[in-house]
């Protein structure tokens, strides 16, 4: 029997509207300096959870991966 899609999400290292900051690496766009919001947390992709994230100074919003995101300090 598959696990309930709520017991995973419980799993998962940020929670929705956790603030975080984005660290987009040397490839790809820069992240916004004033951090990002969870937004949604989406299904694992290559066996790492994904995550949509949003800022308040960006229009758009983004899907990260979790070793692209850091805890808010």
């Amino acid at each position: 029997m598959p696990a309930c899609p709520e017991a995973a999400l419980s799993k998962t290292k940020f929670k929705m509207g956790e603030r975080v900051v984005f660290t987009s690496g040397t490839v790809g766009r820069p992240g916004a300096d004033d951090g990002y919001t969870i937004v949604r947390i989406l299904p694992l992709e290559g066996g790492e959870q994904q995550y949509r994230i949003k800022s308040a100074s960006e229009q758009h919003e983004r899907v990260a991966t979790e070793s692209q995101l850091d805890r808010r300090t």
